[in-house]
């Protein structure tokens, strides 16, 4: 380990040096990709830095306890040793995990898919629940939230609804929402009190770039048509919706949530592009079982993977075993405590496969 840490050290001077130089600033290109490596080895040379200040300080302080006769000195001296040490632990760790290859799709932006599943109407608005918690936790990140197709139905659910979330690391944290979804309560159109169970589907996709997956012109097939539904003035009156069909795949994506036609024809094409890209993600992870099985948030997408309990007020994710009680809050967004669980859970089992 830290052998590959001391070259990485090495390429970080290097990278640094090179932005220095006045004709690297001319070449955008090249400036763009020196800073996007020096943003990513940064933690791991501070990380590494201030392990090697913590083993100086250890190697200090027990050559002076073996010269030191003062008692109150020497009592100091063994503070600061077994403080040193400590810190010399919590580092190795984190440089562990800093060192765990990273998913190439992390920083990419997101989009989000969510179907309503068993549970009829009550699966719909449940949906329609979970959307606007992901629009809340996404905003409360400062990230930017774009509807790119969505169903609605009349008591304010949805069928289903596709949304972009752009952001710094938005897939590398949304990635653990992935699968089912259950929830357990009381309908408000159930008279006899009874608790109903219904589901909906999370699918999480990252962004796919031109140069991610390639369209071929003659595999699709483009409709363009009035928008129904709810919708302002211009909306229903121009042919401004776009439905896009991939023939090799059977995908339709529908898009008419804007009012120019070209706007929706840039959404379907980028959601398609990411339900390709996650396509070709599924047959590789499907290829690597094992590796799959290990990794919370690329797992079965048919995995039931949370319940949110109404009559109890606590939310489950069954991946973890965690359990918390202010599903109010939950729903309002405040989901980061269950995302940093499910995070050290994933890095904790790469640490062990590492091992192995």
């Amino acid at each position: 380990m830290f052998d590959k840490l001391d070259d990485l050290l090495i390429r970080y001077e290097e990278i640094m040096s090179e932005l220095g130089e006045p004709d690297t600033a001319n070449d955008q290109d090249r400036f763009r990709r020196l800073m996007k490596e020096s943003s990513d080895l940064a933690p791991i040379v501070e990380a590494y830095n201030e392990y090697k200040k913590s083993k100086r300080n250890i190697s200090d302080s027990l050559e002076m306890l073996e010269g030191e006769s003062d008692d109150e000195m020497r009592e100091m001296l063994k503070e600061e040793l077994a403080s040193s040490k400590e810190r010399l632990t919590q580092l190795e760790d984190k440089l562990k995990i800093l060192l765990l290859p990273k998913d190439p799709n992390d920083d990419k932006n997101v989009i989000v898919e969510i179907r309503a599943g068993a549970g009829g109407d009550e699966a719909a608005l449940f949906a329609a629940e979970i959307y606007r918690m992901y629009v809340h936790y996404a905003e409360g990140r400062g990230w930017k939230v774009e509807i790119m197709e969505a169903d609605e139905i009349g008591i304010g659910g949805m069928k289903s609804v596709s949304f972009m979330i752009t952001g710094q690391g938005a897939y590398s944290v949304m990635k653990y929402e992935s699968g089912v979804h259950r929830v357990q309560r009381v309908p408000e159109t159930e008279s006899g009190g009874r608790i109903h169970t219904s589901t909906i589907s999370v699918a999480v996709m990252p962004e796919a770039e031109d140069v991610d997956v390639v369209i071929d012109e003659k595999d699709i097939r483009i409709d363009v048509m009035r928008a129904s539904g709810n919708g302002g003035q211009c909306v229903n009156t121009t042919d401004s919706a776009v439905r896009l069909t991939h023939y090799p795949t059977g995908i339709v994506i529908y898009s008419q949530t804007e009012k120019s036609q070209l706007q929706n024809k840039t959404k379907a094409f980028a959601l398609l592009r990411a339900k390709l890209y996650d396509l070709e993600q599924q047959k590789a992870h499907d290829a690597e079982a094992q590796l799959r099985k290990s990794q919370i948030g690329t797992g079965d997408r048919s995995e039931k993977i949370r319940t949110y309990n109404f009559p109890q007020g606590r939310v489950t994710d069954h991946r973890i075993g965690l359990t918390l009680y202010k599903l109010d809050k939950v729903m309002d967004g405040d989901i980061q405590e269950i995302i940093d669980a499910c995070i050290a859970a994933d890095q904790a089992a790469k640490l062990a496969n590492m091992g192995e």
